[in-house]
């Protein structure tokens, strides 16, 4: 019950909310006591003895006793219903909030899907279990205490006999709610997965549809899907056959009640009217009882979410702003790589890495796939962290500084693109959302993207849909181009941004990046080695280690591993690469 006590004390700040709807609650288990009650008078003094007054009063009191029920009904379910939804609220801004604090490695062990799951079916179950399950048990608590000062009341033998039914409901409340549990968790687990294999069919439909995958991932999904069914089946199972065997435990003690009670009557030892007054408090009993078991089995439900919820807000990231960490000033000398090694989940990448880069120099990466580039490039913002050596720019240990300082002065392009279903505008200035739009017009401009945004139907305002999808590759590129020159950091990191494009699109991005790049501490991944020569100094890394280091013409005179990827590269395009840099080198 660890995690459910953190959930009530999430609802401390509601408390006297709280206070209100439990005495509204209260209430209503009064009133409904207080109709059990009453009938012992009806019976009595209405049908038996026909006293006119008792005629004249008891029903002016059930009306008011059922407009005070229901007026309580309806306070205390919109009090608790804001107290459920408000901490569900807190709880996925807290969840979503630890999310965004998490490392590159944090999500790559994590299924988007799965992610998503947490946010919305696992915090949903929690909130049933918070307003729903909480307001029962409250409400059906209070409720069951006034009808068995009803019961004693009226005949405290009678309730002894009933009394001894009681014990048998606490086994299977007990065992049903255990059984929920796990079967809740495993629901949790496999709706999970289901969404997970939404997100990657659906974001990957033409990757689906190129291969004619559609009826493999029909499957895949009828599959996934049988298994969600199936564990939905053994949640009904465990929940529907609670109530019916609360049921056959309430007969029990009712009929015990009935000879019982009707024999005293029989006897001359009871009147018809304390009979049938016990006999409905016994039966209105045994309703808030079935209640508080299938409020338990909603309960262990919300239990199983919260401890999957917990389990991510209680992570402490892997990487984080160290105590007393400072803003790292504007660079201005470089950055230094001493004796660096990088590990990824116990397997070496980047071995005993050495390496200075001026600031204003343009350094590229080469290598083939595998060879650490991408590694080594992505330690510089820390969205991983080294596992020996340092990382200094301008003499400041990266770790030593902040997070926020120290990635507000990289500006990062890639070949996968990330723009958002959002207007042009907002896109550009993500991340500099104070800029003006003359300086959002700057930046499109200088990336070369402003003609074909002024011909979208709504200029700097159109929506490109989700990651772009209603524009082409090469526009992509240059609203990211767009929105790293609107950052204006002084250390650009360029991971293949021209690979993936045709030789019309890459003529156009790679002048925008040219323009991108004047005045810039720039680190490039080059999949083309044509877009490097000019390049002040070019890294070779193979299996994690720089193998080469120097200048495109110094590198291919070398005759080592730079020139074999280079006259790989040749190969492969053929000779019309060839001829243009012999042209060039002619003059």
């Amino acid at each position: 019950m660890r995690n459910f006590k953190r959930l009530l004390k999430l609802a401390k700040p509601y408390s006297s909310k709280f206070m209100v709807a439990s005495f509204c609650m209260l209430v209503v288990g009064a009133t409904t006591s207080s109709l059990a009650f009453l009938i012992k008078p009806a019976l009595d003094n209405i049908f038996l003895k026909k006293d006119v007054f008792t005629l004249k009063w008891l029903p002016v009191a059930v009306i008011v006793i059922y407009l005070v029920k229901g007026l309580c009904n309806y306070t205390q379910t919109v009090i608790m219903s804001f107290i459920g939804l408000r901490i569900v609220n807190q709880l996925r801004n807290k969840l979503y909030e630890q999310m965004q604090k998490q490392s590159l490695a944090f999500f790559t062990q994590h299924p988007t899907g799965i992610l998503m799951s947490r946010i919305t079916n696992d915090v949903a179950s929690i909130q049933y279990a918070v307003s729903e399950a909480v307001t029962s048990l409250t409400k059906d608590t209070f409720t069951l205490i006034c009808l068995v000062f009803v019961i004693f009341f009226r005949d405290w033998q009678l309730a002894f006999i009933a009394m001894v039914v009681f014990p048998l409901t606490i086994y299977p409340i007990t065992k049903f709610g255990k059984k929920m549990r796990s079967v809740a968790t495993s629901t949790q687990i496999t709706m999970g997965s289901l969404t997970s294999l939404l997100q990657e069919t659906i974001s990957g439909t033409r990757i689906v549809k190129a291969f004619c995958m559609e009826k493999y991932e029909n499957e895949r999904f009828v599959a996934e899907n049988e298994r969600l069914f199936k564990l939905n089946m053994k949640a009904v199972s465990v929940s529907a056959i609670s109530s019916p065997l609360m049921e056959f435990l309430g007969g029990l003690g009712i009929g015990a009640i009935i000879f019982y009670g009707g024999y005293n009557v029989v006897q001359g030892n009871s009147t018809p009217g304390t009979f049938f007054s016990f006999l409905a408090a016994m039966l209105l009993l045994y309703e808030p009882i079935k209640r508080l078991t299938n409020s338990n089995n909603t309960i262990q439900n919300g239990i199983a979410g919260a401890e999957r919820v917990f389990s991510i807000i209680d992570l402490t990231p892997d990487i984080e702003d160290k105590p007393g960490a400072i803003n790292l000033p504007h660079i201005k000398r470089g950055i230094d790589i001493e004796n660096v090694t990088f590990c990824y989940e116990k397997t070496p990448v980047l071995k005993k890495i050495n390496l200075s880069i001026k600031a204003g120099e343009v350094v590229a990466f080469v290598g083939m796939s595998g060879g650490g580039k991408t590694s080594l490039v992505n330690l510089i913002p820390r969205f991983y962290d080294i596992s020996e050596g340092r990382i200094l720019i301008d003499g400041y240990d990266i770790r030593d500084v902040s997070l926020l300082s120290l990635r507000g002065q990289i500006a990062i392009v890639t070949q996968q693109t990330i723009l958002f279903n959002d207007s042009v505008r907002n896109n550009i200035a993500y991340g500099n959302i104070e800029k003006s739009d003359n300086d959002i017009i700057s930046a499109a401009k200088a990336a070369n993207a402003h003609d074909f945004i002024m011909k979208m139907p709504k200029g700097y305002d159109t929506n490109i849909g989700e990651l772009g999808t209603k524009i082409s590759g090469g526009e992509k590129q240059r609203l990211s181009i767009a929105r790293a020159l609107l950052k204006n950091a002084p250390i650009l990191i360029l991971d293949e941004a021209t690979s993936s494009l045709d030789t019309e699109a890459e003529i156009e991005v790679q002048d925008a990046l040219d323009n991108l790049m004047k005045g810039r501490t720039t680190l490039v991944i080059a999949h083309r080695l044509s877009t490097i020569r000019n390049a002040d100094r070019i890294i070779v890394l193979v299996n994690g280690e720089i193998v080469e280091e120097g200048g495109h013409e110094t590198l291919l005179k070398k005759k080592g591993e730079y020139s074999r990827l280079y006259n790989l590269q040749f190969k492969d395009e053929g000779h019309d690469e060839k001829n243009d840099r012999l042209a060039k080198d002619m003059g």
